[in-house]
């Protein structure tokens, strides 16, 4: 039997599955219906240049990532460094931006599960109810987008280790179609008709504004850290293989969807890795294999973003800065169960906005994740001036130039969703969004009164004493 954590959560993962949460995080249903925009924008080997340059990008973030996980592997990542380093309001701030993120990613797969079956199942849109933003919503999507949270929420509600177990599953799925598609390509694939670098530095630079969010995911590993039963520096290396991971898988998919169909061919199709994989194998039931494996990418982000998600709540709530009955663990299954399911409960609102709500709580919520990274970054700097003595069980080399770097490109990233930035939130569905986050971590958190400091205290003073032991 698994020993229990001093939260009370269970010791159960493995640096297999920890390494499989992450990776299936990141890689999600976001390829397989983008993968036609990457090889039109920046051409193939443009757009995999682009996932280099992405990949080093979120590379540096997630090597920071890496030393904060290993000195400090206690449940709620982003929240402890930040407490630790910035104090209790600074911790809030960055813990409710992350929070915010994979909220809004449960909430997209919500939506994204019903978007899915209306590209396999002939006459899957039917019952039309109401319209949003002229958009009409049905009444099947609204159905299997609730059954499939509340199934997904229940899987995580029995147990961390059941959870995973989940996800090797579905990444394997996922994996198995990839090496498909690349055998298709290999043996069947022409050399694409499009430019290598497409419309050049422009093509790059504009898939490469799409990459950071598609590495979204990796910081699961921090959040869950506490139930991981494996050494410190472990966990921060599995960071960095994680991304690795997903950079490769990416890269795979742009090469072996370019040398089925054009970049132009492939963006006009409703799912472009299901529609190469079609043409290199002269196959209808090939697509449905790539499309069923798009499915199981929903159900991997899914389910990490609910684990991250509700370990990110039940730390907030065990330092006592949002209402406590957040922070129970239940008796028998020894997870957040509360936090689990008010994740689950947001996210089943979302079906009833229709695909409409798939860009809306996607941009909103990117915001969230780049500030939350941001102060992440700050925590670090912060933490290597202050406490340079600090056990670090993985240290990053030249970390202060590394620091800047990350500063540097993650203030960029927040710019980008400001008003003038290039992928500015839309007033007003996506800034009501951020605003309505915004006031429910205002309410909770005053809710929380003078508590939230004195437990915040003893919070840090369990930090601390990981150096002593």
């Amino acid at each position: 039997m698994s020993e229990t954590t001093q939260s009370g959560l269970e010791k159960a993962l493995s640096s297999k599955e920890m390494l499989i949460l992450s990776f299936g995080a990141m890689i999600g249903w976001g390829w397989i219906i983008l993968a036609g925009d990457w090889i039109n924008e920046g051409g193939p080997m443009g757009a995999i240049t682009a996932f280099v340059a992405g990949g080093i990008v979120v590379g540096v973030v997630a090597i920071i990532y890496s030393e904060l996980a290993s000195s400090m592997p206690l449940v709620g990542g982003e929240h402890v460094y930040s407490l630790r380093a910035l104090g209790p309001i600074g911790s809030f701030v960055c813990t409710w931006a992350i929070i915010f993120g994979y909220v809004t990613v449960a909430a997209f797969e919500a939506v994204a599960l019903p978007s899915a079956m209306a590209f396999i199942v002939p006459g899957f849109d039917a019952i039309p109810l109401w319209n949003v933003a002229g958009e009409p919503v049905y009444a099947t999507w609204i159905i299997v987008g609730v059954l499939g949270t509340i199934g997904i929420t229940y899987l995580n509600y029995i147990g961390i280790r059941i959870a995973a177990q989940f996800q090797i599953i579905m990444t394997v799925v996922i994996a198995f179609a990839g090496l498909v598609l690349i055998a298709g390509a290999v043996t069947s694939g022409q050399p694409s008709p499009d430019p290598s670098f497409g419309a050049g530095t422009a093509g790059i630079f504009a898939v490469v504004l799409m990459t950071p969010f598609m590495f979204v995911g990796f910081d699961v590993i921090p959040q869950s850290a506490e139930e991981a039963d494996i050494p410190a520096r472990t966990l921060g290396l599995l960071i960095m293989l994680s991304v690795g991971m997903a950079a490769l898988f990416y890269m795979a998919v742009i090469w072996g969807s370019s040398r089925a169909l054009p970049g132009a061919e492939l963006v006009d199709s409703s799912l472009p890795a299901a529609q190469a994989m079609e043409v290199l194998f002269d196959s209808t039931v090939a697509g449905q294999l790539m499309a069923l494996a798009g499915i199981a990418g929903i159900m991997t982000s899914w389910n990490a973003f609910i684990i991250g998600g509700s370990r990110a709540l039940f730390a907030l709530a065990e330092s006592g800065m949002i209402p406590e009955w957040l922070g129970k663990v239940h008796p028998e299954y020894n997870t957040p169960s509360n936090a689990i399911l008010f994740i689950g409960g947001l996210s089943v609102i979302a079906p009833f906005f229709g695909e409409q709500m798939l860009t809306w709580i996607v941009n909103a919520g990117g915001l969230g994740i780049v500030i939350a990274w941001f102060l992440v970054v700050v925590s670090f700097l912060v933490l290597r001036y202050r406490e340079p003595e600090m056990e670090r069980p993985y240290k990053v080399p030249a970390g202060p130039v590394i620091g800047i770097v990350a500063f540097v490109a993650t203030a960029i990233f927040i710019t980008l969703y400001l008003p003038g930035g290039q992928s500015a939130l839309v007033w007003p569905y996506e800034w009501l969004i951020v605003l309505g986050w915004c006031i429910l971590g205002v309410v909770f958190y005053a809710l929380s009164g003078e508590k939230s400091v004195e437990t915040s205290e003893e919070v840090v003073q369990r930090i601390e004493a990981l150096d002593d032991d």
